[in-house]
């Protein structure tokens, strides 16, 4: 009992701290003590009575190696984002209302360089950062423990994604994708 009320107090304290840093911070949102890592927050809307888990990384990059970008994140109302989830945008990422994330979540719009031989021949932390589209989650979407959501993806509404499947391509509303790649084993 003590033990919930001090998370509470903390994830309060916490949120409190960083609310004024994001582009906007709904009624009722809390990040939870304490993210991994938040960078670029002006970038980054999230809407009411979500809930942004411990250990989370959200991070909008507006400039590396000298390119310069222009970054969003928008996040719905009533998410929850769950424990060690990377969210990380050099482009848009826009995440309807009632997500529920598992665990170990990555959802980018980028990568350190193309697959070229000039890029490849680079250590990581010095490719360019490359983005191949916005990604787009639809609205009461569920991504499973270790779902990994890839550059230039749409999820649509009510859409399921199986715990440790990586989403290269489009998901229709209203199905199931499970895989690596995921393929849609459902559509209702």
């Amino acid at each position: 009992m003590m033990k919930d009320i001090t998370r509470a107090i903390s994830n309060r304290l916490y949120t409190l701290l960083h609310r004024h840093r994001f582009a906007h911070c709904g009624k009722g949102s809390h990040i939870g003590w304490t993210a991994m890592k938040l960078k670029g927050l002006k970038y980054i809307s999230v809407g009411d009575h979500t809930y942004i888990s411990p250990g989370v990384q959200l991070t909008a990059w507006d400039s590396h190696n000298g390119n310069h970008f222009k970054p969003s994140i928008i996040i719905g109302n009533c998410c929850s984002i769950r424990n060690n989830t990377h969210i990380t945008a050099i482009n848009s990422i826009t995440i309807g209302d009632n997500l529920l994330t598992g665990t170990n979540v990555l959802i980018t719009d980028n990568s350190h360089g193309q697959s070229t031989r000039e890029h490849m021949s680079l250590p990581f932390n010095q490719r360019p950062l490359y983005s191949k589209g916005p990604v787009v989650i639809g609205k009461n979407v569920w991504l499973g423990n270790n779902v990994c959501v890839m550059p230039g993806v749409t999820i649509g509404d009510g859409a399921i994604i199986g715990a440790n499947s990586v989403v290269t391509h489009d998901v229709p509303a209203y199905s199931v994708a499970a895989g690596i790649p995921a393929r849609v084993i459902k559509q209702l």
